[in-house]
């Protein structure tokens, strides 16, 4: 029995299907936010309101050609998407979600933070291997950008995961966030951090203001460009799961993660989540696309400095 509930729990819920499901459920909230934000309708005739949209474009993408070019890296090239689908999923199993009134997540132990950081790292890494393989100048410009971007974001990203350790003494997730449960959420006591982490994770995700290495009006598709069907599809699909992921991890470390009145629960879990991809969607809306150069001077300028101070505040100011 314990074997049997370790699959459903890995598998089902809060595993594999879990995720999926709901990943592609935020992708219908923030087009239909984005949309309502520039006066047009979004999803609308697939299910009702259009909330099966996202799952209609995962299917016809995996019934689409996948062609693979003669000229690609093949080894890279085909490797990169369902490595991508891979790390975004096995990063979810290190959030506590609070299903099954669980307080901690179906992978937890002392060190699942840094496992977390490295692997939105690798992920981008894989993106620049994979479209940088395909031997195209569109791919080959967004492949570059997208490690620039990296060097912008993640350096005050990491600075701010390092302030939430040293105040909350502990490098489990889990513990991260019932540490939270009996004390002020983190979001109150470093709200500095709470911004970048949020302008990190805009520019993790690609989204607006930072859709610098995709950016289909200046080159194709950017990075995606020689992607087709399957492929195409999976990397589509990690989309989806690293919003989740991403605004999951933001919800773990600054907003309490699954504990709520009560105890920890999937509910609670599931609308502060809602909360961040709203938060997420309402900035994409607002803001226009930033040049590669704009991006990094933004980040090294105004948020390293932001993250530089949240870290001496946690130093010399702790809990």
């Amino acid at each position: 029995m314990s074997l049997l509930l370790d699959l459903f729990k890995s598998l089902v819920y809060p595993g594999v299907l879990f995720v999926i499901v709901f990943s592609l459920l935020l992708e219908w909230v923030d087009r239909k936010i984005y949309a309502h934000a520039q006066n047009r309708i979004g999803p609308y005739y697939v299910g009702p309101l259009g909330i099966l949209q996202p799952f209609a474009d995962i299917l016809k993408l995996l019934s689409k050609e996948d062609i693979t070019p003669p000229h690609v890296d093949k080894v890279p090239f085909l490797l990169a998407p369902p490595l991508l689908l891979y790390l975004s999923l096995v990063g979810m199993y290190m959030i506590p979600t609070g299903a099954l009134g669980e307080p901690h997540a179906i992978l937890s132990f002392e060190g699942d933070y840094l496992v977390v950081l490295t692997i939105t790292t690798l992920i981008t890494m894989f993106v620049f291997a994979g479209s940088w393989a395909s031997v195209n100048r569109f791919g080959a410009i967004g492949s570059i950008r997208a490690l620039l971007l990296m060097v912008g974001y993640e350096v005050p990203f990491f600075l701010c995961a390092a302030a939430i350790a040293l105040d909350a003494k502990t490098l489990c997730l889990s513990k991260m966030a019932e540490v939270q449960s009996t004390a002020l959420w983190f979001i109150v006591l470093q709200p500095l951090g709470f911004i970048v982490s949020i302008l990190s994770l805009q520019a993790e995700l690609e989204r607006i203001p930072f859709d610098i290495p995709e950016a289909e009006t200046e080159i194709v598709a950017g990075w995606l460009t020689e992607f087709t069907g399957k492929k195409l599809a999976m990397i589509r699909l990690t989309s989806d799961i690293e919003l989740f992921l991403l605004s999951s991890l933001v919800v773990t470390l600054y907003l309490g993660g699954p504990w709520g009145p009560g105890g920890p629960s999937i509910l609670w879990f599931l609308l502060k989540v809602l909360g961040v991809v709203l938060l997420s969607s309402v900035l994409r809306a607002l803001f226009a696309r930033y040049r590669i150069d704009q991006a990094i001077e933004f980040f090294w300028k105004l948020v390293v400095p932001l993250s530089f101070l949240q870290v001496a505040l946690a130093l010399f100011m702790p809990l």
